[in-house]
């Protein structure tokens, strides 16, 4: 806590933010889908430990969720074996053992899912069982329509970027940058709007619904609510390293949600090598299952496993197809062959050493980015051989920046503190804004959005930084 920025963080404690909306209302739901999930789990097994474990787990969960309405205080979480449960019990007591509806947002947020975890690693029988993972699974099969353009696209993309290491049309050096430039946008336009399936916020999404959130007509519709835009500055960064030989190029991505987007992040990172703006992408889930749809390492054999054999994924009815007597149309041809494509590239990159995937237990540790110096010293000093580490998400944008009360105006460089000026670092923030917390906006902006039809008016709420309507990209060099 010492190492966290003196301006006041947002809290559960105050009902004009999203802070006390997401307490009140999505918090509560969220476990109780939890729960539905691992009674079901238990309906089916055998194993009589199994069984009476669940039972123990669903009613620790009934138990955080009453304690949560009730407004009782945070408890201690038990050991469970990990060391980061000391610093969440320390930062507890530090606090003055709060109750729920009076303590900072990020730590409140964090410590509830936490504390779910540790219900799982007292166990015997469900120690690595992931309460979210049939969630995540069911989205990305909802992802079809958008799923098979990208990845149509991206074959398209990487196979002529592969055969002839240029660009259709482009002639002069100026010409190729411009047009590499524009495929660069793109790609990291597809990885922001991604963002907009997050679970954890979209708690009732139908198919028809996560239809209109992707695909190239509703990322073009959204160009436009990218408040702040700074891809222009880290496609230059990149594109110097590759035009000056550097042998190493390394880009990072600190990773959000499972499912289509993190479909999206490998379609990123993918691209990124193929057209040798990096020699090596390295992708960073987090260890326990976190935040309803975050990345944890077996959201990526779940996926892989999908597009290695794309047809009985998307042709075998789900259980709601089930229900309902609906039965999936088979892929055709064209899309088993794109999908296997997409298989075979990002299977070759990895077994080749240049996709690479780390997990580190400071991702899901209780407070903000601005402790990662001094709390992670070896995980800073990795991050500062990187060209560029980017920052997928809301949460991750939090952290970032303390969430805290920020002036909107406040430059993104101040506000992300150690990780600014000084640090070596060279962050890309890609967020969809689901959250109270903005910063590097241009004098009258927040105003202009707060006008805006549902964007908060004079109520002294930022509701148009709630829905995930709104993005930005932000940009911080300071690689000396």
């Amino acid at each position: 806590m010492e190492f966290d920025t003196k301006t006041p963080p947002y809290s559960t404690s105050d009902t004009s933010s999203f802070a006390y909306i997401s307490a009140r209302d999505r918090w509560p739901v969220i476990i109780t889908q939890g729960i539905d999930d691992v009674h079901r789990e238990t309906m089916t097994a055998t194993d009589p430990e199994v069984v009476n474990e669940g039972k123990q787990i669903i009613a620790e969960l009934t138990k955080l969720k009453y304690e949560l309405q009730h407004d009782r205080p945070m408890t201690l979480i038990p050991d469970d074996g990990y060391a980061d449960i000391k610093e969440y019990n320390q930062e507890l007591e530090a606090l003055g053992n709060p109750k729920w509806f009076g303590v900072p947002w990020l730590f409140a947020e964090c410590y509830l899912y936490r504390r779910i975890s540790s219900f799982f690693y007292l166990s015997q029988k469900w120690k690595s069982y992931d309460l979210f993972a049939r969630q995540k699974m069911s989205t990305f099969k909802s992802s079809r329509p958008a799923v098979l353009e990208l990845a149509g696209r991206y074959k398209d993309i990487v196979t002529e970027l592969e055969s002839k290491h240029t660009l259709k049309g482009a002639k002069t050096k100026e010409e190729l940058e411009a047009a590499e430039k524009i495929l660069f946008i793109e790609m990291c336009e597809i990885c922001l709007w991604g963002n907009a399936t997050d679970l954890s916020l979209l708690t009732n999404l139908s198919y028809e619904d996560i239809q209109k959130l992707q695909g190239t007509e509703a990322r073009k519709a959204s160009e436009k609510n990218i408040v702040v835009n700074d891809l222009n500055a880290a496609f230059s960064v990149l594109y110097e390293g590759q035009r000056a030989g550097k042998t190493e190029r390394r880009v990072d991505i600190i990773l959000d949600n499972a499912g289509f987007e993190l479909f999206v992040d490998l379609i990123l990172a993918g691209y990124l090598i193929s057209s040798g703006l990096a020699t090596e992408v390295v992708l960073h889930p987090k260890r326990i299952p976190w935040f309803v749809s975050d990345v944890v390492p077996k959201d990526f054999a779940d996926l892989i496993n999908a597009l290695a054999d794309p047809q009985a994924f998307y042709s075998t009815p789900s259980e709601d197809d089930k229900h309902t007597g609906k039965s999936p149309q088979p892929l055709s041809d064209i899309e088993v062959g794109n999908l296997s494509f997409l298989f075979r590239h990002w299977s070759t990159f990895h077994a080749e050493g240049q996709l690479l995937i780390r997990p580190n237990g400071f991702w899901t540790e209780g407070g903000s980015y601005w402790r990662l110096p001094t709390s992670n010293p070896a995980l800073f000093e990795d991050l500062q051989d990187s060209e560029l580490v980017v920052f997928k998400g809301d949460l991750n944008y939090r952290k970032l920046t303390g969430d805290a009360m920020w002036s909107p105006t406040t430059p993104f460089s101040e506000a992300i503190g150690p990780l600014g000026p000084g640090s070596g670092l060279r962050i890309l923030a890609l967020r969809t804004c689901k959250a109270d917390v903005i910063v590097g906006l241009p004098i009258g902006e927040d105003e202009r959005l707060r006008a805006t039809d549902g964007g908060g008016g004079d109520s002294g709420a930022r509701k148009w930084a709630w829905s995930g309507k709104w993005a930005v990209v932000q940009f911080s060099d300071q690689k000396t």
